[in-house]
């Protein structure tokens, strides 16, 4: 089975072939950050148009490096949701055009299952059943994972994502956008337990989570510091002493909550996807947290951590089954994972 699959849910367009036998054969990706910095954050009209303009491009570049043609392609899939509604229907007609042309099936993939299954990109890869943290700028949520379409819910954000709020903090401190990798950086300068803040929810004794406040303390502890909310007031040392604060506090939510998962279900494996997973300090937090439990951890290779397209060939390839010839389409801004179920038939990865 090999697989195109096409990512454009929001800010990135991305393009892969992914085979059954082989695993991942080439992918491209690019990137609106660029575009989108001087308005600080996605701006949806400029994003969807983007995507039209990159992926015939990027699908040449993909066939080309692969060696494969067009005709050797045995499946289409495309992320169908949740994302920006624009953005998703590029992809969507795209593909559907691009299957219909070629007389093969295609399947709409959910963009957090294709986060949920990249670590399987990975070498080594988990092996099912594991815990899985999909940590991103718009989903903090556990999940137990008993294999492809079987997922139980076991705690998410009540409010802002993770990675949500490190963006909105990172402008409280005057960072530019994306904001999340750019409070990590300004965080390595940071002295630790200089500055105490909060962790909410830490012993709720549930899995769920909360981060706003969290943010809110950020900005109480500006005009604490300066007098004013503007992060303009703060020197330098104090603006990275409030970024490795609030990292510090995010990395012990997100591990106290991963660990209490594994424990909960009596799991050993723990899978952490979506953009936050590539942050330095939750990757070595985890690692050593799981270690003490005899636990493993695995996240995707760190390219994958963002929106791509290698996850979304890879889930499609996994839903082989449920890939259809109907040449009809939809999209789903908002699409709840927990909805999903086991696949007809699954592709082994």
């Amino acid at each position: 089975m090999r697989a195109l699959g096409i990512e454009t849910s929001c800010d990135e367009t991305g393009v892969a072939i992914y085979d059954s036998e082989r695993g991942l054969v080439a992918d491209a990706l690019h990137s609106q950050v660029t575009m989108h910095a001087p308005y600080g954050g996605v701006v949806p009209e400029l994003a969807s148009r983007d995507h039209v303009r990159r992926l015939v491009p990027l699908v040449a570049d993909v066939l080309g490096r692969a060696g494969c043609a067009l005709a050797g392609l045995d499946l289409i899939a495309y992320t169908r949701g949740p994302g920006l509604a624009g953005a998703l229907l590029v992809g969507a007609s795209f593909a559907s055009g691009l299957a219909t042309a070629l007389g093969k099936p295609a399947i709409g993939v959910h963009h957090l299952e294709g986060h949920l299954l990249s670590p399987l990109l990975g070498d080594p890869a988990p092996r099912f059943p594991f815990v899985a943290l999909l940590v991103s700028g718009g989903h903090t949520q556990l999940f137990e994972v008993a294999g492809v379409g079987r997922y139980r819910l076991l705690g998410e954000t009540l409010d802002d994502a993770a990675g949500e709020a490190f963006d909105k903090t990172a402008k409280l401190l005057g960072l530019g956008y994306p904001g999340g990798p750019a409070l990590a950086a300004l965080a390595e300068t940071g002295h630790a337990r200089t500055i105490r803040l909060p962790r909410p929810m830490i012993d709720s004794g549930d899995l769920d989570f909360s981060f706003s406040g969290l943010k809110t303390a950020v900005a109480l502890a500006v005009r604490e510091a300066a007098g004013s909310f503007e992060p303009g007031a703060l020197d330098d040392a104090a603006r990275a002493d409030l970024a490795r604060a609030f990292e510090d506090a995010a990395v012990d939510v997100l591990a106290a909550k991963a660990m209490a998962a594994l424990d909960a279900t009596g799991r050993t494996t723990l899978v952490v996807a979506g953009g936050v997973g590539a942050n330095r300090r939750l990757r070595e937090r985890l690692f050593e947290d799981a270690a003490r439990r005899g636990a493993r951890v695995h996240f995707p290779p760190p390219r994958f951590c963002t929106d791509n397209g290698a996850m979304i060939a890879l889930a499609g390839a996994l839903r082989a089954g449920d890939a259809s010839t109907d040449r009809r389409f939809s999209v789903e801004a908002r699409w709840e994972l927990a909805s999903l179920r086991e696949p007809a038939a699954a592709t082994a990865a």
